[in-house]
């Protein structure tokens, strides 16, 4: 990093009076900050006037005199070079993560940053603003810009606080002149090594100066040697190798300044003798150099000089090792193009060799592009550029955004074959690629993109193209397309296509409250989806939450909108008419008996009347179930959730007359008097009519004797309201209202007793905490307030006492976080009560409060005292493995018992190591049923005893509720060949049993083959786990037998000719037979040809295949008795008789009971005709056939002679010698479809 910028002005008579004598070199103060003025860097030539004049003198007789005053803003520019760069994506210049972190500093620091990019690819940074911010910014910049390195430098421990400085001002200073972090050890650390982390030159710095620090404060000797810089390399060597090889062979420690330091100053230090020597030495080296070397200078592009300097000046340092000479490079952010030689003359031949060298190894070639071809010569994911690079890794390719030029930059045979490529590859794309551009209205860019840029992508693929359209913060309408030339032009057709759409459109507001907006977009947009893909063209847009606007907007085709928009509001309708709310009160105790077992009871009430039932959670104490649907729907819900009420309890409901108006003063101030009225009477409810009906009926429902109670009071409150409504209002602090109603309410109580006024507390859901409401005769209301004012008075005169209380009993108070005493305070009035800290030895107890409080507070801290000494602790054993067990979900069965008997329980530390032993010494086995195994005697270990503490009798009792929690487990006998049966399908079986009867029932692996289930849990429940899978068993053992019942068979054989008719037209026969008889009934597949072809298989109840058998032998028998006889029928007779869908030849059959077949299409006799039936029925069927052909034969002789004009003679021959038209559909229909004739008959209009 090197060079500051000259910003800051400076006095120049200061610095003319401050160098009096002495030759101006390159020595700058220490202090970076410090900046020379224009004067001071380019000092004026003398004038002819004054050529003695010396250059140290004052200009004015004052101006030494006047102290200057520095600028408050001062500029600093420092380079990076690419090597050291952290980011170097050139293509993102501007706006990548650089960008970035400049903004995040100038935020932090306050101070101006600006970058550039310099043509080597360095990065010129250039910081302004206040001297402490500009160091803060450039420490930041270097950390967070430039690639970080670290190093040790090791001076004696006790240099270390000379480093750090008084309160580690000298540290902070350092870390911001040299922008690195510097880690100094701590003093109980060992290590005298202080680590620098930061980019190589500012280590550099920082290590000279941390050794300057260590040099000063050394008690060895210290010389400091001005030598010109330029001499320094020489001194240094080539790699620093030949000072080392000094500090080695003199022992003293040698400073030199790094190159990027405007410093001349060599600090050696040591013993005197190695310091003088050393001194020797290298004035020794400066005077031999100075007197042998000489310089040349020489102009090398600037673009070069960083092949020359190399990576971290490694080539710098090549040459000086190779020939001897030091190259002097002009600093980075110079335009100076002049490189200075210097060495001895016979080597300075070879050093500017190796400089020329170094400078053309490299060459810099531009090729021109289209700028909107870049990034197709780049290639998806720079696979192009990549393949380039893998081949010539040695090549810099830079793309300039906007111009039309690349940058190749290396060695030059590898740039030339990368110049030639990427020639090869413009060629190319111009041949196969074309771009234009389009003009199109801002407003239409985000509907041309689509939803997740649906649009935008379909057409890139479609049409194989690439289309740039403007980000909204550019104001640009013009979009770009580019790729394939005729991809180009469909592309641009259907973005124009789409744009005249969107300007044909129309857009329509439709009003909907936003709580339907959810329901209408469905979970995850299902519904919305709906309405979308029923209306493609129409976009639906429903505005933000956070909004809270009711607006919901369509846009689309004129026609299209109509028909959504009507669509929309015939949803929006249905879910007005469906999100009618109905509130039922029900008692806390029955939600659980409503939801049933699973929720079956709550989810068959919602399927049969449509509705959504919400219950209040279980930790509210709210009653009231919410009902939401159609009104006649949630009227029915709720007639349906009152029902299990009153079937569950006995629930009466009553209703009472009293006037409308009065109705809002019974109700009272938020409901006050109304709610009193239910808390007094077990929680009943009251139901008002709503305000407007004009109904006078008052509801009560709840348990009969409540009832009874509230509606007693509620007329009487009425009566009081008709008679003398008086009310009165008093003010009371919150913390006063219990000890004002006292323990089971015994103060409020003798206040109503002897005064007969009502006296209504605040609700915890009030808004009003301190008011108190009194009604009743005003001389009753007017008595009852002078006595609770006067009790309020005594609460707020302030007292405070003490009491002796044993320092054994404090814990008791104090733990849970105080539980107690907040208990205390919120039943007495918020009386303090401050215990003795713990150690103090103090039994006194300090109380502060009312009067009365603190004393009611006091007889109840006593009780409590009279409790804890008659406390006693018992001890259960029981094995530790249950405590899980017994404790229940989050405790919930120990904080039962403790509230239920008032006592404490402690559970032992876990000891997952222990095992239980017997008293022999060895390791018991493991114990079931909660109780010592047969085999072993159960020896309690410490982490098996839980100590219950509390009254004697209330700790037995505990005691017994925690010996009745331990788990057990039993052995149920079931038959292996049952399991199966008892799991169900995927474990449901099972599964329901364990939930409904809260165990664990374990079914031992098929393999296994055991007749035993094993069930654990408590013991009730295992015995009514017991009893359920007995029941079970009774209930598949019962299906097992009769499945044997049912599994009788028995085979018939019956000629396979008669099987069509025992199975009968689509199976009905059969069927009847099966249902009749609940039997099972298999007839021979007709492809089996292993399969005995005339048996049938019955399987069922022995009873029942008995009767299915002799039916089938009765329906066989009578087939037997069947005959069949032919008769000739002229064949267009046939489709008559058949009649439509063979409607008229069913009705036949069943009429003579037989089986008619007619001839199929093509027989060699189309006019045979079979009937098969019982001998009397075919004769009788066969008669009726005969009739019906010749009714068909003579009417068509009739109609010929009715519709043709011909002679008699003419009209005898065409009946009788007229050959009939084989083709005629009409003479000779298809079998069983109609034909529907030109003429009329006697039969009939004809139906087909």
């Amino acid at each position: 990093m090197s060079s500051v910028a000259v910003l800051t002005p400076e006095s120049f008579a200061e610095h003319r009076s401050g160098l009096k004598d002495q030759e101006i070199t390159g020595c700058v103060p220490e202090d970076e900050a410090y900046i020379p003025t224009y004067l001071e860097a380019f000092p004026p030539l003398p004038e002819k006037g004054a050529p003695g004049e010396k250059a140290g003198e004052p200009v004015s007789a004052w101006g030494s005199r006047i102290r200057p005053i520095k600028a408050s803003v001062i500029t600093q520019v420092f380079h990076v070079p690419l090597e050291e760069r952290r980011y170097k994506d050139n293509s993102q210049f501007g706006e990548g993560e650089e960008a970035k972190v400049c903004l995040d500093i100038m935020q932090r620091t306050g101070a101006h940053i600006e970058l550039s990019l310099a043509k080597d690819q360095g990065l010129s940074i250039m910081v302004t603003g206040k001297l402490d911010s500009v160091m803060k910014a450039r420490k930041e910049i270097v950390a967070r810009l430039q690639t970080q390195a670290s190093a040790t430098v090791a001076i004696p421990k006790e240099h270390h606080r000379f480093v750090i400085g008084k309160n580690g001002e000298k540290l902070q200073e350092l870390e911001l002149k040299t922008a690195t972090k510097i880690a100094i050890p701590r003093p109980d650390d060992p290590s005298a090594n202080i680590r620098i982390t930061g980019t190589k030159e500012g280590i550099e710095k920082a290590r000279h100066e941390i050794l300057l620090i260590s040099a000063e404060q050394d008690k060895r000797a210290v010389e400091r040697l001005s030598l010109e810089k330029a001499f320094h390399p020489f001194i240094a060597g080539a790699h620093n190798r030949l000072v080392q090889e000094l500090s080695q062979e003199t022992g003293a420690r040698i400073s030199i300044p790094p190159p990027s330091l405007p410093k001349d100053e060599i600090v050696i230090t040591g013993e005197k003798e190695a310091v003088a020597l050393a001194l020797n030495r290298i004035r020794a080296i400066y005077d031999d150099k100075k007197r042998k070397t000489t310089t040349i200078s020489v102009e090398v592009k600037k673009s070069q000089h960083k092949y020359i300097i190399g990576p971290k000046g490694n080539t710098l340092q090549e040459i000086l090792e190779t020939t001897g000479v030091s190259v002097e490079m002009p600093p980075l952010d110079s335009s100076s193009e002049t490189i200075i030689l210097r060495g001895e003359p016979d080597k300075l031949g070879p050093a500017l060799t190796q400089v020329y060298a170094k400078a053309k190894s490299v060459m810099v070639v531009e090729v021109t592009a289209p700028a909107w071809l870049h990034r197709f010569i780049i290639g998806k994911k720079g696979q192009n550029i990549g393949r380039i690079t893998q081949q010539l890794p040695r090549v810099h390719i830079e793309f300039t955004d906007g111009e039309e030029r690349i940058s190749l930059e290396g060695p030059t045979e590898e740039v030339e074959q990368a110049q030639t490529q990427i020639q090869e590859i413009i060629k190319d794309l111009l041949v196969r690629m074309d771009y234009t551009e389009v003009i199109i209205d801002q407003r239409f860019h985000r509907h041309l993109i689509g939803k997740n840029g649906a649009n935008i992508n379909r057409i890139k693929e479609q049409y194989k193209v690439s289309v740039r359209i403007p980000q909204d913060s550019e104001r640009s309408g013009l979009v770009r397309i580019e790729g394939d030339p005729k991809g180009v032009q469909l592309a641009r057709r259907e973005l124009i296509e789409m744009v005249q759409r969107m300007e044909n459109e129309r857009t329509k507001d439709l009003i909907v409250e936003q709580k339907f907006h959810r329901t209408i977009i469905g979970q995850k947009g299902e519904k919305i989806k709906e309405v979308r893909d029923k209306f493609p063209e129409v976009i639906i847009n429903f505005p933000d939450p956070a909004q809270k606007s009711d607006i919901v907007q369509l846009r689309g085709p004129k026609n299209e909108v109509e028909k959504c928009a009507k669509f929309l509001q015939k949803i929006i309708a249905d879910l007005i008419e469906n999100s009618f709310s109905l509130s039922v009160p029900i008692f806390k105790q029955f939600h659980k008996n409503i939801i049933g077992k699973g929720g079956a009871n709550i989810k068959k009430i919602r399927e049969e009347t449509n509705t959504k039932i919400d219950l209040p959670t279980e930790n509210s104490n709210s009653e009231m179930i919410v009902i939401t649907g159609k009104k006649s729907n949630c009227e029915a819900a709720r007639d349906r959730i009152l029902a299990i009420q009153r079937e569950l309890a006995n629930i009466k409901e009553t209703e009472v007359t009293i006037p409308a108006k009065l109705h809002n003063s019974l109700i009272g101030s938020k409901g006050c008097l109304v709610r009193s009225i239910m808390e007094d009477c077990g929680g009943v409810h009251i139901h008002f009519p709503s305000e407007g009906s004009g109904s006078d009926k008052v509801t009560i429902r709840g348990p009969a004797g409540e009832v009874e109670k509230a509606k007693k009071q509620l007329l009487q409150l009425a009566e009081e309201k008709q008679v003398n409504n008086f009310t009165a209002e008093l003010q009371a602090k919150p913390e006063y209202h219990k000890f004002l109603i006292g323990r089971g309410g015994a103060n409020i109580r003798r206040v109503r007793d002897r005064t007969g006024a009502r006296i209504i507390f605040p609700s915890p859901d009030d808004t009003e905490q301190e008011l108190i409401t009194i009604v009743g005769k005003e001389e009753a209301v007017r008595q009852a307030q002078k006595e609770l004012e006067s009790l309020v008075k005594n609460l707020d005169d302030v007292v405070e006492d003490s009491m002796v209380v044993d320092i054994r009993h404090h814990r008791h108070f104090v733990c849970r976080r105080g539980q107690v005493l907040r208990e205390l305070a919120e039943e007495y009035g918020g009386v303090a009560v401050s215990f003795p800290r713990t150690g103090t030895n103090s039994q006194r107890v300090t109380l502060k409060g009312a009067k009365d409080c603190v004393e009611a507070a006091k007889k109840r801290i006593q009780e409590i005292i009279e409790d804890l000494e008659s406390q006693v602790s018992v001890e259960v054993a029981i094995p530790q493995r249950y405590h899980r067990a017994i404790m229940g979900p989050k405790g919930c069965r120990i904080q039962h018992i403790t509230r239920e008997h008032e006592v404490q329980i402690k559970f032992p530390e876990r000891d997952d190591g222990a095992s239980v032993l017997t008293l022999t010494g060895q390791e018991a086995p493991p114990q079931e049923n909660g109780e010592v195994s047969p085999d072993a005697e159960f020896v309690p270990r410490k982490c098996d005893i839980i100590t219950i503490s509390g009254r004697a009798e209330k700790c037995e009792l505990a005691k017994a509720a925690l010996l009745a929690l331990v788990p057990i487990t039993e052995d149920v006998e079931v038959s292996y060949e049952l399991h199966r049966y008892i799991i169900g399908q995927k474990g449901s079986g099972i599964r329901k049993m364990m939930e409904e009867y809260e165990v664990n029932i374990w079914v031992p692996q098929p393999e296994k083959q055991l007749d035993v289930i094993k069930v654990t849990g408590l013991v009730a429940n295992v015995e009514r786990a017991k009893l359920g899978l007995l029941e079970r068993v009774k209930e598949l053992q019962a299906e097992q037998e009769d499945r044997a019942l049912r599994s009788f068979k028995v085979t018939m054989s019956v000629d396979p000719k008669f099987h069509p008719k025992i199975i009968g037209r689509k199976g009905a026969v059969i069927s009847q037979i099966r249902k009749d008889h609940d039997v099972s009934i298999q007839f021979p597949d007709k492809g089996d040809e292993q399969q005995v072809c005339d048996l049938i298989v019955i399987s069922g109840y022995e009873r029942n295949v008995e009767e299915a058998r002799q039916a089938i032998q009765l329906l066989v028998a009578e087939l037997q008795e069947m005959v069949s006889q032919e008769v000739h029928l002229d064949p267009r007779t046939h489709a008559r008789i058949i009649g439509a869908r063979g409607k008229a030849i069913r009705k036949l059959m069943e009429e003579f009971k037989v089986d008619i077949r007619f001839p199929q299409p093509g027989s060699d006799e189309p006019d045979k005709v079979t009937v098969m039936g019982l001998p009397e029925t075919v004769d009788n069927a066969i008669d009726h056939l005969l009739n019906l052909e010749e009714e068909y034969v003579s009417s068509q002789c009739r109609k010929s002679h009715t519709h043709f004009q011909v002679s008699a003679y003419q009209t005898f021959c065409m009946c009788l010698f007229q050959a009939p038209d084989m083709s005629s559909a009409e003479d000779f229909p298809t079998f069983g479809t109609g034909v529907a004739l030109k003429q009329t008959s006697v039969w009939g209009p004809k139906k087909f």
